[in-house]
């Protein structure tokens, strides 16, 4: 199993989000937290705004927030809602595949099972279950407890 960057982008990015209590941050400070492209992470905020998660603001004072509080926000949920292919093997591809075995193949539904098990795991957790050592992950980020990182003037 294997998660793309976009989900994993959006996970971060919710656990950042998490540890600020809803103080706004900006993309730019998340890019630069984490050291990965600003564009990129732009198309993850949309994505998650899109899904009523996070709020967004512009402006001088602006920025992206957590929507909803951490506890009400499922994993399994961003995850499904983020990936945009579980076709694990050909025969799961929408159209079908092109697989020979596919009429007699049971591996189809072995890898069905697997998947189905492997995003359970991610049902039984939210996002408060991810950040309940906010401290730490707020050293990590170089953040103080709620404060966001100071911009380079």
């Amino acid at each position: 199993m294997r998660m793309t960057l976009h989900t994993d982008y959006a996970l971060r990015m919710l656990m950042m989000l998490g540890i600020r209590d809803g103080e706004p941050v900006t993309v730019q400070q998340v890019a630069e937290s984490f050291g990965l492209s600003r564009n990129h992470l732009l198309k993850v905020a949309l994505k998650l705004r899109n899904l009523s998660v996070i709020t967004a603001t512009r402006g001088r004072s602006g920025g992206i927030a957590l929507a909803r509080r951490p506890e009400d926000i499922n994993i399994g949920a961003i995850i499904r809602a983020t990936e945009d292919d579980f076709a694990m093997v050909e025969c799961m591809k929408t159209d079908g595949g092109a697989c020979l075995l596919s009429p007699a193949c049971r591996l189809k539904g072995v890898v069905h099972e697997a998947l189905q098990a492997y995003l359970a795991v991610f049902d039984k957790y939210s996002l408060a279950d991810l950040i309940q050592n906010k401290e730490a992950l707020g050293l990590l980020l170089q953040m103080e407890h709620g404060k966001a990182p100071q911009r380079a003037e």
